[in-house]
């Protein structure tokens, strides 16, 4: 059996989308859906039980990224996880074989992330950065030493992935860290000498616009929990990420220029301005007062 792990929070339209696509799935393995819903009221819980998932309540303020994702797995039944956000789409009738075949077929391979693609109309900042961090190659990834962590071997997203339950047993996801869960796991199970595989073929769509504000939020709370994920190697993983965002920069004002999207060069600068404050602010945050970090946070109440 796959048990396929969903948080859920106003799913909406998304979450419709979504439970549709995994239902159309090609599987001869038995699939169980597991939704653990915070608070929605907008009827996501009544929605997902019609359409046979099992849903269990929390209360909004009980929701962490990783807490949830536990919760859920403590619930299902699967050898095989699969965790999936309430808005990203599978694409294609055979996702769910593609992100979780490395898993059958490798033993030393923990977990599988899958592609991400933009939905049609994403603005071309959000297009470039997924197609940065995610691409359309095959790799694993590796770090047996510390100073081997970086963005580039710790990357790692639970909106699209799959593990065995016995990983999961031993490498639970942390609960005491505000975001980027999903690559603190990764560091853990790469030092514990597994490797990690990105399928791009696993895809699904998932993009957001952000504002410059929400942005700089999501990006706070990244740097903030960066020093147990990929910024655990300490300088290395720094140099690492300094010349990543250099590089990207670079880039993308290239690919706005060359796909004559040059009016959103002024609006990149500035959003891409605004993420990188965010991370650097969110990197340093033990320097902050706990009221400013509930200001600068998109999940105000983890600081309480």
């Amino acid at each position: 059996m796959i048990s396929i792990v969903i948080p859920v929070k106003d799913g909406g339209d998304g979450l419709v989308r979504c439970l549709d696509a995994i239902r159309g799935q090609e599987s001869a393995e038995q699939i169980e859906i597991v939704v653990v819903d915070s608070g929605s009221s907008d009827g996501s819980v009544a929605m997902a039980r019609s359409r046979g998932a099992l849903v269990q309540e929390i209360a909004s303020h009980e929701f962490s990224h990783g807490a949830s994702r536990n919760l859920g797995a403590r619930r299902s039944r699967g050898e095989l996880l699969v965790f999936i956000s309430q808005d990203a789409i599978p694409v294609g009738e055979r996702w769910l074989e593609r992100l979780t075949r490395p898993l059958r077929e490798e033993p030393n391979v923990a977990g599988v992330y899958g592609g991400q693609l933009p939905h049609p109309g994403a603005r071309p900042p959000e297009r470039y950065f997924l197609g940065f961090l995610y691409g359309p190659t095959p790799r694993r990834q590796r770090a047996l030493r510390v100073e081997e962590l970086s963005m580039e071997t710790t990357l790692f997203s639970n909106v699209n992935a799959a593990m065995p339950r016995a990983i999961w047993e031993r490498f639970p996801f942390v609960e005491d860290i505000v975001m980027s869960e999903d690559q603190e796991w990764s560091r853990r199970v790469l030092l514990a000498g597994y490797s990690v595989a990105y399928e791009p073929e696993a895809a699904v769509r998932h993009s957001h616009d952000y504002t410059l504000a929400a942005a700089f939020r999501r990006f706070f709370d990244s740097g903030a929990s960066a020093d147990r994920a990929y910024l655990a190697g300490e300088r290395q993983s720094a140099r690492v990420l300094r010349n990543a965002a250099i590089r990207y920069a670079r880039a993308e004002a290239a690919w706005l220029w060359r796909t004559r999207q040059r009016r959103w060069l002024p609006y990149t600068a500035l959003y891409e301005g605004t993420k990188m404050l965010g991370l650097v602010l969110g990197a340093n945050h033990r320097r902050l007062s706990i009221r400013l970090k509930r200001r600068l946070s998109a999940m105000p109440g983890f600081w309480d």
